[in-house]
């Protein structure tokens, strides 16, 4: 696989790593890269997979150019895959309802979806430069579902209503302290100590760990694809918004936003 696509994979000894290979935009995610890494979760044949990224981001989010600055509707094929989902965004139905065990290895900003993306991983690992942030609520949106029904189970719904409502970005010793992430390792010790772990995971009987993660999807989750049909209904009506057109403007044109309520 060229070291040039926007996603790369690689498997060894039973462990998937997953890499999101746009540094030049902080990993930020096109219509393509969403497809990709909904393919690579749902063809992947691993016992466990590690997400990471390369440069100093881990992902900034949506990108802001292709997706929250145009009016053009998504690509007919993207339109399909959440049809197929109930809504859900397709990569994200894909990770939540996916068997794998997931571990995020997060090497720097993790906002937006790119905190979506964290939250869907049953561990997170952040390294020293991570940071963290629901930032919906400053581009006139809700966030998607694993913010709704995660955040909140690893953090106390008071602590997920500050970030969620305020759109507050918190360091890596931050998000260790309230729950957010398992641990935090220097930098350098970031995939190591993910790969580490991945391979203690892989050792163990497969069957029984996809059925130890199907198990806590069954008892401590919401119906995914409900949550995630809702949400996207709230999105679709919000970037309609002149709040949300407002907040897309001021971020391209690196302004303060001044929002009307409507």
């Amino acid at each position: 696989m060229s070291d040039t696509q926007p996603l790369l994979y690689e498997e060894a000894d039973h462990v998937g790593v997953i890499t999101l290979n746009r540094p030049e935009a902080m990993n930020s995610l096109t219509y393509q890269l969403y497809a990709d890494l909904e393919d690579t979760v749902r063809n992947s044949k691993a016992r466990v997979l590690v997400i990471t990224a390369t440069g100093r981001a881990f992902c900034a989010g949506d990108d802001v150019k292709q997706i929250l600055g145009s009016s053009a509707p998504a690509p007919k094929e993207f339109r399909e895959r959440s049809k197929a989902t109930g809504g859900l965004t397709p990569a994200a139905d894909a990770l939540l309802y996916t068997d794998i065990p997931v571990i995020a290895a997060v090497n720097g900003p993790a906002v937006g979806w790119g905190m979506e993306l964290a939250l869907m991983a049953d561990i997170r690992i952040a390294s020293q430069n991570a940071k963290f942030g629901e930032l919906f609520v400053i581009r006139g949106l809700c966030c998607d579902a694993p913010g709704l029904g995660r955040l909140a189970a690893l953090v106390g719904r008071e602590r997920a209503a500050e970030m969620l409502f305020t759109g507050e970005v918190i360091d890596a010793a931050a998000a260790e302290r309230i729950g957010l992430v398992s641990r935090c390792v220097p930098h350098e010790q970031l995939l190591p100590e993910a790969m580490a772990l991945a391979a203690k995971i892989a050792k163990n009987p497969p069957l029984a760990v996809q059925a130890l993660k199907a198990g806590l999807r069954r008892t401590v989750e919401p119906d995914w694809r409900d949550t995630g049909k809702w949400a996207i209904e709230q999105i679709t009506y919000l970037r309609g918004t002149e709040d949300s057109k407002e907040g897309v403007a001021a971020f391209l044109e690196k302004r303060e936003p001044v929002y009307q309520g409507r």
